[in-house]
């Protein structure tokens, strides 16, 4: 299996990303292939490709479609640059006590960020590849994970799966839990997986408190905690439960 990749510089966010890419060998459908948006690729895209790869061998057993896997990567100012991506623009911003010494990034660009995939990756993807626009899925882990959520629920028709894992509900003194009360729409049939570790905390506490109101706006949800997890093995340990929920 090999993974490929290229650079494309955002006119919306005026940043370079590497988006790697994986193709599968299976014959294409009519329809073209489902495809999966992995935020954080450069972490991401071959743990979610190889998944792909040996599980849609038998999809009839492993419900795991084959299935092109593109990743959004950024550069070696990652750690900087995906808080700022990957956050809600906000009129103020409070961080957790936890953060405080900490040197504060910038944060807010969501929306620009939103704007680069809709407006100028897909299309690219769609140019390059054969997708099924119709099966088209988000994932994302931790801050990732956060983008996720926000974007179901902000920007529910851009894809028809989201799978927040660890999503960092805590952020901005738990914003999230005010949106989704007072978001316009009411009810919506596009799917949101959550997963977080046992061993995660506050985290696990975050998920467990909003998932009553994620089902009060759609029937298909699913909140998995992963046994004996943390923030950084809940990643593999839920990748299959993810993608089966893609396509059961």
């Amino acid at each position: 299996m090999r993974i490929h990749d290229f650079s494309f510089t955002s006119t919306h966010t005026q940043y370079t990303y590497t988006i790697s890419y994986y193709i599968p060998a299976d014959p294409q459908p009519p329809e073209g292939f489902p495809v999966c948006y992995v935020l954080d690729g450069s972490s991401y895209t071959m743990m979610m490709a190889e998944a792909v790869r040996l599980q849609s061998r038998n999809t009839l057993r492993t419900h795991v479609a084959p299935s092109i896997v593109i990743g959004i990567g950024h550069q070696d100012d990652m750690r900087d640059r995906r808080f700022f991506d990957f956050t809600a623009p906000a009129d103020a911003y409070k961080y957790p006590e936890r953060f405080k010494g900490d040197v504060e990034r910038q944060h807010g660009g969501a929306e620009a960020f939103t704007r680069f995939i809709e407006q100028e990756l897909k299309p690219e993807v769609m140019r390059r590849f054969p997708i099924n626009q119709r099966k088209q899925t988000l994932y994302g882990h931790s801050l990732g994970g956060y983008f996720t959520f926000w974007q179901w629920l902000h920007h529910n028709d851009n894809y028809a799966h989201y799978l927040a894992i660890s999503p960092s509900l805590w952020w901005n003194d738990h914003h999230l839990f005010t949106d989704i009360t007072t978001h316009p729409f009411t009810h919506t049939t596009t799917p949101l997986f959550m997963a977080v570790g046992e061993h995660e905390g506050h985290m696990v506490i975050d998920a467990k408190k909003m998932l009553p109101y994620v089902e009060q706006k759609t029937t298909t949800t699913s909140l998995y905690i992963a046994p004996d997890e943390n923030h950084a093995s809940v990643v593999p340990t839920t990748m299959s439960r993810a993608l089966r929920f893609i396509h059961v």
